[in-house]
């Protein structure tokens, strides 16, 4: 099982889980306001290890789009596979005007339909 480090905190998280809903079982209210569908930027997170050398092509079109590739990721598009230390950038706890809602529950597996590329052959 993968390792994850959120806040400091370490968790085991069973392999292919969906990197939001892992941070979410680590304690942590991360923002998902669209539900995980790579449309909000809202469950964004930074990586001090284990970053994915991939990407899914949603992910990347949402982050170009706004100027934002290569600052952060989405982890509603991104599953655990190996043992990541993570910092989610929006949280329930930074966020009170959202009074504890991070947003509808992502699925289970990651949507829009995952069409998944090496960052640098999205021009990362």
């Amino acid at each position: 099982m993968p390792k994850l480090i959120v806040n400091g905190k370490t968790s085991q998280v069973e392999a292919g889980k969906k990197l939001v809903l892992a941070i979410e079982e680590a304690g942590v209210g991360i923002g998902h306001r669209c539900g995980g569908n790579a449309r909000c930027t809202t469950c964004r997170v930074e990586f001090e290890n284990g970053e994915p050398a991939e990407m899914t092509r949603a992910e990347y079109n949402k982050l170009k789009n706004n100027g934002t590739l290569g600052q952060f990721r989405l982890s509603c598009q991104i599953v655990v596979n190996a043992d990541m230390t993570v910092k989610p950038l929006v949280t329930a706890e930074n966020t009170p005007q959202w009074n504890g809602d991070t947003g509808p529950d992502p699925e289970a597996n990651v949507t829009p339909e995952a069409e998944w590329f090496e960052k640098a052959e999205l021009g990362e």
